[in-house]
């Protein structure tokens, strides 16, 4: 049975697994980074995924302070400091903002993460 972080943490790691899903969805027809730039669509798309990767990174934060640090490294595969990094990166200067980070962060790297979510979420539930 769950105790109360365990449920915490689960409904937080649900969130984030939908947030990851929106972002995969609304990265669908984007081939490049002038993609996000070029139109309003590309635009919306790259302001909706920029706060979808803040809460993400807010949501991770979370899990590591429920977990005393100890739930994530568990899950070397990803780079925990930069997923949670990206947040304060996107929150403090979002003018700043580039446009090849975000790319690259839906080519290369959302997928595993969501991989990785899930997987950490079938970790908790089989408790």
């Amino acid at each position: 049975m769950l105790n109360d972080k365990d449920r915490m943490i689960l409904s937080t790691l649900e969130d984030i697994q939908t947030s990851i899903e929106l972002i995969i969805q609304r990265c669908e027809g984007i081939k490049a980074s002038d993609d996000f730039l070029d139109e309003e669509d590309g635009l919306l798309k790259l302001d909706s995924i920029s706060m979808r990767l803040i809460a993400i990174g807010e949501g991770f934060k979370n899990i590591d302070k429920l977990s005393d640090s100890k739930l994530l490294t568990n899950y070397p595969n990803i780079p925990w400091k930069q997923v949670k990094g990206i947040r304060d990166i996107l929150s403090h200067h979002y003018f700043d903002l580039d446009a090849e980070t975000i790319f690259e962060i839906c080519q290369n790297d959302i997928n595993e993460l969501l991989n990785t979510t899930i997987r950490i979420i079938g970790d908790i539930s089989k408790k």
